[in-house]
C-alpha cells in the first residue's frame, strides 16, 4: 500500500510539474514583444520565418515519431482483442476520417465566413486588415503576381490555428493517461521527463504559431492555459481509472486517438508546411531550420 501512495505521489507530481512548465514556455512568445510579427525589420521577419520553420520541423516530427506510431499501436493491440484486425485497414481509416473531418470542416467555415467572395481575389480585395495578415515578406512579394498569394493569405486562418491547437490537445490528454496508467514510479519518471521536453517545444512552437496567426493575446494566453491542462488532466484520469481498475474504454480512447492524429496529418501538411515552404526567399535555409526542428525532435524519440 505504500508503494502504491508513493506512486500516486510522483504522478502527483508529475501533473504539477508539467503544468507550471508548460505554461511557462507558451508563455515566452505569447508575452516577449520579439515574437510579434507586426514589428520589425527584413531581418526580424527572415529570423521569425527561420523559428516558424523549426517549429514546423517538431510539429512534422510530432506527426510522423509519435503520434501516429503510438496511435497505431494501440489501436491495433485493440482491435486483436476485438477480433477485428483482419483484411480492411481499420487503423489508417479512422486516422482519415479526422483527416476528412478537419478538411470539411474548414471548408464550410471558410466558405461561411467569405460569403460570395472568390478565394482566388480574396487577398487583393482585402489586403491586411482582416485579421490574418500576418507581416510576412512573402506576402508583399507576392502581392503583384497574385496567382498564389491566397495560399500565403490562408495559411494562418484562426480556424486552423483552432484546429492544430484542438488536436495537440486531445494528443496531450493521451500522453497524460499514459502517465496515469503506468504501475511503476520509475516508468512515470521516464514518460514525464520525455513529454516535459517535447510538450515543452511543442508549446513554444504552437505558441509561436498563434501569435503569427495574429490571434489576439488574451485567446493566447487561454489556448496556452487550456493546453497546459491537458496533459494533467489525461494523469488525473489515467490515475482514476487504475485506482477504479476500469477495462473498457481502451478501444474508444485509441479511436480519439486516431482523429486526432488525423487532424494533426491534416494541421502538418495541408497547413504549416505549406505557409512555410510556398514563400520564395531562402529557401533553403528554411528547409535547414525544418529540418533542424524535426532532428530534435527524432533524437528525443530515439534518446527517450
Amino acid at each position: 500500500m505504500a508503494a502504491m501512495d508513493y506512486l500516486l505521489q510522483v504522478k502527483v507530481g508529475a501533473l504539477v510539474g508539467l503544468l507550471i512548465l508548460t505554461l511557462f514556455f507558451g508563455f515566452i512568445p505569447a508575452r516577449m514583444k520579439w515574437f510579434q510579427v507586426s514589428s520589425g525589420t527584413v531581418t526580424h521577419r527572415a529570423v521569425l520565418s527561420f523559428v516558424s520553420c523549426f517549429a514546423g520541423g517538431v510539429f512534422l516530427s510530432a506527426c510522423l515519431l509519435d503520434i501516429i506510431p503510438d496511435y497505431l499501436s494501440d489501436i491495433h493491440e485493440e482491435l486483436q482483442k476485438q477480433g477485428l484486425d483482419e483484411g480492411f485497414p481499420l487503423a489508417e481509416f479512422i486516422m482519415a476520417c479526422g483527416f476528412f473531418t478537419v478538411l470539411i470542416l474548414e471548408k464550410i467555415v471558410l466558405s461561411c465566413t467569405e460569403g460570395h467572395r472568390n478565394e482566388e481575389t480574396a487577398p487583393l480585395l482585402a489586403p491586411a486588415g482582416n485579421g490574418h495578415a500576418h507581416g510576412h515578406p512573402s506576402l508583399n512579394d507576392l502581392e503583384g503576381s497574385g496567382h498564389h498569394v491566397h495560399v500565403d493569405f490562408h495559411a494562418h486562418s484562426s480556424f486552423r490555428s483552432f484546429m492544430l491547437f484542438l488536436s495537440l490537445s486531445l494528443h496531450s490528454v493521451f500522453e497524460g493517461l499514459a502517465i496515469g496508467l503506468q504501475t511503476t514510479d520509475t516508468k512515470v519518471l521516464e514518460i514525464c521527463i520525455a513529454i516535459l521536453v517535447h510538450k515543452s517545444i511543442i508549446v513554444f512552437s504552437l505558441s509561436v504559431k498563434l501569435v503569427q496567426s495574429a490571434v489576439r493575446p488574451l485567446w493566447v494566453a487561454l489556448y496556452v492555459a487550456v493546453f497546459a491542462v491537458m496533459s494533467p488532466l489525461g494523469i488525473s484520469i489515467g490515475i482514476i481509472v487504475i485506482e477504479a481498475r476500469l477495462k473498457a474504454g481502451a478501444l474508444i480512447q485509441a479511436v480519439l486517438e486516431g482523429l486526432a492524429a488525423g487532424t494533426f496529418v491534416y494541421i502538418t501538411f495541408l497547413e504549416i508546411l505549406p505557409h512555410e515552404l510556398n514563400s520564395p526567399e531562402r529557401p533553403l535555409l528554411k528547409v535547414f531550420f525544418l529540418l533542424c526542428g524535426f532532428s530534435v525532435m527524432a533524437a528525443l524519440s530515439f534518446l527517450g
